[in-house]
């Protein structure tokens, strides 16, 4: 059984009350495409289950974090990005800028990377 928050936006698009362009989904995880794209490919990986954060995963959510990961592999061998590479981000928390509380990983790639990831965002912290 998955358990899903009412109100999450992310809960509400694994029960298909607001659309998305699903690139990947399974019994664990759902893969859609980011609606405002930082690459040319950007697709948010999250599991079925509310699990608000990073923090809030339990020792019972092991199976869960994995198969996030595993998912990364097999979308980015969708989108055709597997073998020249790509970038899979968790932002954990408001400081990190996590706009919505559900696990997501910001899987993307399809162009060449920098470092540091996003340069010239002010500062949270001066």
């Amino acid at each position: 059984m998955t358990h899903q928050k009412s109100d999450c936006l992310f809960c509400r698009i694994v029960r298909g009350e607001i659309p998305a362009t699903i690139v990947y989904r399974n019994d664990h995880v759902l893969a859609f495409r980011d609606i405002t794209p930082v690459s040319p490919q950007h697709v948010l990986i999250i599991p079925l289950k509310h699990i608000a954060s990073l923090s809030d995963l339990t020792p019972e959510d092991e199976a869960i974090a994995g198969h996030i990961l595993l998912a990364a592999g097999t979308v980015a061998g969708i989108l055709g990005i597997r073998e020249s590479g790509y970038r899979l981000v968790f932002n954990n928390g408001k400081d990190a800028m996590q706009s919505v509380f559900h696990i997501h990983g910001h899987l993307i790639g399809g162009s060449m990377m920098g470092w540091p990831p996003f340069p010239g965002l002010p500062s949270a912290h001066g």
